[in-house]
């Protein structure tokens, strides 16, 4: 099971770190918001180091449909809603200058950067449609309703945002990861203070940025009370539809579509992870019924952190760790999440004060319906009966026939069939 992405690309390495070591910042994670960040603390002349427990991109970066939008399904009437105008205006122009940042760079990177048009469809409710097409008007920003969506099956129309894009991830991050300072194969198996203590060496740090998808690091911030995570499928077809667009359904276990070359990336079947859900079998179903000469090239899976308020936690771990910070809760629109993330981070650890810091603020208040529903999922599944039990806080693991891993309902830790750790917030494998 690969993703499209790693075909074909050529791929930097990068060396373990050997000894101890000294920086002004540390990065642990070395995904698109970790190489991000670490770029522009160079452009900034800040002294840093990245490290990545594998190789950069391996999880679920390299996994994306990579989709560059700042239309995050129907997001904007949600956040009016429970946060007010000012903060829904401001997040809007923090992913609109992500976009804007995305289409700087990729002029001079060959990583198939086009643009499109993109829609948020719904297949059965078009007040909702309605409903955000009058918030981001209100908010300052003309969508447009399309009645047909050039979809084979029945929509009530679809919100669209001209002119975002669409591009290859991995050739994007590889040519930006180039002449960074990045250790590959270094763990990070302690934190000390701003101290990480590694497979490879101790890395003494005057300030700690954490882009591990999941924040590991359990006794700050509550983000296991903050975070669910959730994992999606896609198939890639040949001889299937050219959708000329990006297009995604608003409710979580819609369909996404988009093209890549003569391939139809079509996206879909998920379920909180360690639940049951259509996985892969939901869209070849999906296919044979509606592409019948389609022919199945690539398949893949992500996985992706929710946050209780649709908006990601971007800044300080918490109020009472001021050398650490962390971005994680993307809600699956990890490209201008991670974008915008670096741009904050690399502001913040320099002490340049950033507009946005309030609106991504990880203290924000977390009285949220979601937050009860992660407080139940949780118990429930610390009282399973369960001889697989997850290192992370102790849940019981549910078996994924689909993927053959064993995967936590609690806070999204998977593991292999022999108990190797596969994501994160798990800091190690399965204790047999």
């Amino acid at each position: 099971m690969r993703s499209l992405w790693n075909e074909n690309v050529c791929r930097p390495d990068f060396p373990a770190l050997k000894g101890d070591i000294k920086t002004d910042i540390l990065i642990i994670g070395g995904g698109i918001t970790g190489i991000l960040t670490a770029y522009f603390l160079q452009q900034k002349g800040v002294p840093y180091i990245l490290v990545e427990k594998g190789n950069i991109c391996g999880g679920t970066t390299g996994n994306t449909t990579a989709k560059i939008t700042f239309q995050h399904g129907l997001v904007y009437s949600k956040i009016l809603r429970s946060c007010g105008l000012e903060k829904a205006q401001m997040y809007l122009q923090a992913n609109r200058t992500a976009f804007e940042k995305y289409a700087e760079l990729c002029k001079n990177i060959d990583c198939e950067y086009e643009i499109k048009n993109n829609y948020v469809y719904s297949a059965d409710d078009g007040r909702k449609l309605g409903d955000e097409i009058n918030a981001l008007s209100k908010i300052g920003y003309n969508a447009v309703f399309s009645k047909d969506v050039p979809l084979p099956i029945k929509t009530e129309g679809a919100v669209c945002f001209e002119d975002q894009a669409q591009f290859h991830p991995l050739k994007f991050l590889f040519s930006i990861a180039k002449g960074l300072n990045i250790y590959e194969h270094t763990f990070v198996q302690e934190m000390i203070g701003t101290t990480a203590v590694t497979n490879c060496g101790k890395i003494r740090a005057g300030k700690v940025i954490v882009t591990t998808h999941f924040p590991f690091i359990n006794k700050h911030g509550s983000y296991f009370l903050k975070l669910y995570q959730h994992r999606s499928y896609v198939i890639a077809l040949e001889n299937a539809q050219n959708v000329n667009g990006m297009y995604v359904d608003e409710c979580k276990t819609g369909y996404s579509f988009r093209n890549y070359e003569n391939l139809l990336l079509l996206g879909g079947g998920g379920h909180r992870t360690g639940k049951d859900g259509g996985n892969w079998n939901e869209l070849r179903r999906f296919a044979k019924k509606y592409y019948p000469d389609a022919e199945e090239k690539y398949y893949w899976a992500a996985q992706d952190c929710m946050s209780l308020d649709n908006i990601p936690y971007v800044g300080r771990y918490s109020k009472n760790t001021p050398d650490l910070y962390t971005a994680s809760g993307f809600n699956k629109w990890g490209m201008t999440g991670a974008m915008l993330s670096a741009m904050l981070l690399s502001d913040m650890v320099c002490g340049i004060r950033n507009d946005y810091e309030e609106v991504f603020s990880p203290s924000r208040s977390i009285v949220k319906p979601q937050l009860f529903v992660n407080g139940f999922e949780a118990t429930k599944n610390l009282l399973t009966p369960s001889k697989k039990r997850c290192p992370h806080l102790g849940c019981a693991l549910k078996w994924n026939p689909a993927e053959h891993s064993w995967d936590c309902a609690c806070h999204g830790s998977r593991f292999d069939e022999n108990g190797k750790v596969l994501d994160n917030p798990a800091n190690g494998d399965i204790i047999k």
